[in-house]
């Protein structure tokens, strides 16, 4: 039997996870149990309760405000507890279309990933702000620079992986989870493509870039300390290119 989790770390998403959740679908080709769990950083208002009311299956409350990285790792310590065997993570923001989901684990499923990312197509996105967009380019190019490998869009948070790579996940990054993981991924030789999604302007500030500055700081030092972590443990870089695995128009790319 095939389960899949589809965790959602939140804090103070009173507004947004009633409608996250209900969007998302509960049955998939090659999946037999579809399951929701909801990680609740610390929130102060009506998140629980109107998870729960939305039809989230499993509920983790952490006992203070850890932020999005803690948060992320206990989903999937959490979610593997469960007996997830594909675990899915997506914001509770309504950022991404949820019914990408089934295009992310797809590849999965066929055995040609360990780690599918949503591209955003970020840098493109014109109801972004310039300099955000601007900042995405950036991300995206330093990372493809210094790891070698074109990654379209390091820092989404849209993403599903198999059970055995989650258990090798212990992050160090307190601000964010998004490019340790996947500088683990490539240095630990698995397989990683992206695929491109869409996405939707979320109305409240972003959390994680409260200070431009700031992100670019704690961002580059994340993908720093992961090279040298990482590259100690498994030296050499090895990701496997997924072109016959397509979407529409959508090819995938890693």
């Amino acid at each position: 039997m095939t389960k899949l989790i589809v965790q959602i770390p939140c804090w103070n998403e009173e507004a947004t996870i009633g409608y996250t959740i209900s969007q998302i679908p509960r049955h998939y080709p090659k999946v037999d149990l579809v399951e929701i769990l909801v990680i609740d950083d610390g929130s102060s208002d009506k998140t629980i309760p109107t998870a729960l009311n939305a039809g989230a299956n499993h509920l983790l409350k952490l006992s203070s405000h850890r932020g999005l990285s803690a948060a992320f790792q206990a989903g999937v310590q959490e979610a593997l507890k469960l007996g997830a065997d594909i675990i899915v993570n997506i914001d509770a923001d309504n950022q991404y279309e949820a019914s990408e989901i089934k295009n992310l684990i797809e590849p999965i499923i066929l055995k040609k990933a360990d780690l599918v990312i949503g591209d955003r197509l970020a840098s493109k996105l014109v109801f972004l702000s310039h300099w955000k967009r601007f900042l995405y380019f950036c991300a995206d190019l330093v990372v493809s620079i210094l790891t070698g490998i074109h990654s379209p869009d390091p820092t989404s948070g849209f993403r599903a992986m198999t059970a055995s790579f989650a258990r090798g996940i212990n992050l160090r990054d307190k601000h964010s989870y998004t490019i340790e993981t996947l500088i683990q991924a490539y240095l630990s030789k698995k397989n990683v493509v992206f695929i491109p999604v869409d996405s939707r302007l979320v109305s409240r500030p972003s959390r994680l870039i409260k200070n431009t500055g700031i992100y670019i700081l704690k961002s580059s030092f994340s993908l720093f300390r992961s090279l040298i972590v990482y590259r100690a443990k498994s030296p050499g870089i090895i990701v496997n290119l997924a072109p016959e695995v397509t979407h529409g128009n959508s090819e995938c790319l890693a």
